[in-house]
């Protein structure tokens, strides 16, 4: 039996009246000589979570991972370089971030400042009267006047010991919700720097369809003053301006949407930037290169889970749970706390500070709950079930990080496959259009035949810009999802994979407290 099962059987021995003295005296005995054992159980990692076969997608096999920590910079786009480097640095989300691991770091400071003793040093004068007719008999003794003036100068010391590791439980608890905190934090950065990106692309993307669509629009414009023309000559019918206005004014009414989804992505980024929505205005007017679009290597799925900031956070929420058991269970034992005091007190200023006047006083005190009605089992109990929610958490906080990053991946390499279809649609489309101006330089076909030519050749061009857009953004979900955007330490806690399996519902195999 180790120490801290000799402790929680002398705890429950406790109850018995005859046995309750000699319980306390040796269980404070052995803990005293044992050098404070902590109760309560001790963290161990998460067990290993059943990982599958690797990843879905046969294109995620590609030889080494990315570089996924500055993964914006690897595009060759200066906008985008600066908009995310404003966003880290002013960024609102970010900076309650930062706010909330200060005051992590402060609650874990208490934590660690509740195992030092605590000073207090005061000096007070007090003019009092006592009654003569009191229990002190003030007028019959000699000298001893009614009316005194107390002056008193000194300190009060006091300690618990932390015989059953309730503080170091404590301090432990705070210590991994400060580290939880600093990986949300990094959690906040990724899902900044995803979020500008997809701004940018947005924005970028919509300036590329509104200027495809302003050609449409110019075209089909043309094609509309031929038939006009036609119609006037007799060539045409009155149905065939009425179905080229027709098609004019359907391109015409797609272009306010287009602008104003650029719009909103520009005025997003203002804010993103920790600045007022009209910040980054200028931008309407600026080009972006489009971002290179390539299969991304990925390297393992455990990779992931390493990496990702909420993961880590997870895990952390899990360890701190495990320790509040302990803060818990230290309840059930008894309570050594010392008490010391010490100073000067004098009647007279003269005298104060002589070594007469001088005061101590020690006090070593134990206490102990006997009876509580339950309240400290029924916490235990509390925050055992805590634990559980804590370690189901993680659990299902693993699996929808794998989900997220194989629903990128598949996405990314849906819309690569769909940008390279358009590409193709759109050198078909292209080939056609050179076609049609060849026969209209010969004579062969009417104006309006290459007009029309023209603008399925703008609709393709249209179509492949969304495409491209679409990609661009897909691949900054792809960086979030598998955790790019932030520098992972080396000692980030590895997470081990298991063959197959379901998730186990208790996390690890602890000492009993």
């Amino acid at each position: 039996m180790t120490r801290t099962d000799h402790l929680e059987t002398a705890a429950t021995a406790a109850g018995r009246p005859r046995r309750r003295l000699r319980a306390a005296l040796s269980m404070l005995g052995a803990a005293l000589l044992g050098a404070c054992a902590a109760v309560g159980p001790d963290y161990s990692a998460p067990p290993p979570v059943s990982m599958g076969a690797g990843w879905s997608q046969p294109a995620a096999a590609a030889s080494g991972p990315a570089d996924l920590a500055h993964w914006w910079r690897t595009l060759g786009d200066p906008v985008l370089e600066r908009l995310v480097d404003g966003a880290l640095a002013q960024n609102l989300d970010l900076r309650q971030a930062a706010a909330r691991i200060d005051e992590a770091r402060a609650l874990r400071d208490q934590a660690a400042g509740g195992r030092a003793p605590a000073v207090a040093a005061g000096a007070s004068v007090n003019r009092r009267r006592q009654s003569e007719n009191g229990p002190l008999p003030v007028g019959k003794v000699p000298g001893l006047e009614a009316t005194q003036t107390i002056y008193d100068a000194g300190f009060d010391a006091a300690w618990e010991t932390d015989v059953f590791g309730a503080s170091r439980r404590a301090l432990e608890s705070a210590g991994a919700r400060l580290e939880a905190a600093e990986a949300e934090a990094q959690g906040v950065r990724m899902r900044i720097v995803a979020e500008v990106a997809r701004a940018w692309f947005t924005a970028a993307g919509a300036a590329d369809e509104l200027r495809a669509q302003q050609t449409i629009l110019e075209t089909l414009r043309q094609t509309l003053g031929l038939v006009q023309q036609r119609q006037a000559a007799g060539d045409a019918t009155v149905a065939d301006v009425d179905a080229a206005y027709a098609q004019w004014a359907d391109a015409d009414a797609a272009l306010p949407g287009i602008q104003a989804r650029r719009r909103a992505a520009v005025l997003g980024l203002g804010v993103l930037l920790g600045a007022p929505p009209e910040r980054e205005l200028a931008l309407l007017d600026a080009a972006a290169a489009p971002p290179s679009l390539l299969p991304l290597p990925v390297g393992e799925r455990a990779d992931v889970l390493r990496r990702r900031p909420d993961v880590l956070a997870a895990e952390r929420r899990l360890a701190a749970s495990t320790a509040d058991i302990g803060v818990a269970t230290a309840e059930l034992f008894p309570k050594l706390s010392i008490g010391a005091g010490g100073g000067f007190q004098a009647l007279a200023t003269g005298n104060w500070f002589d070594s007469s006047s001088t005061r101590f006083s020690i006090l070593p005190l134990i206490s102990w709950r006997i009876f509580d009605g339950g309240r400290v089992r029924a916490e235990i109990r509390a925050r055992k079930a805590a634990e559980r929610q804590a370690a189901l958490a993680y659990e299902k906080t693993v699996l929808t990080a794998l989900g997220e990053a194989e629903q990128a991946l598949g996405d990314y390499h849906a819309s690569l496959d769909t940008l390279e279809r358009r590409r193709v649609a759109l050198d078909a489309t292209r080939r056609s259009h050179d076609h049609a101006k060849a026969r209209y330089a010969a004579g062969d076909i009417a104006l309006i035949e290459l007009l029309a030519a023209e603008r399925l050749l703008r609709v393709a061009e249209t179509a492949a810009v969304r495409a491209r857009t679409d990609a661009a953004i897909q691949l900054a979900a792809l960086y979030k999802a598998l955790g790019g955007g932030w520098d992972a330490p080396a000692t980030a806690p590895a997470v081990a994979a298991a063959g197959s399996g379901a998730l186990p519902h208790s996390h690890a195999t602890r000492r009993k407290p």
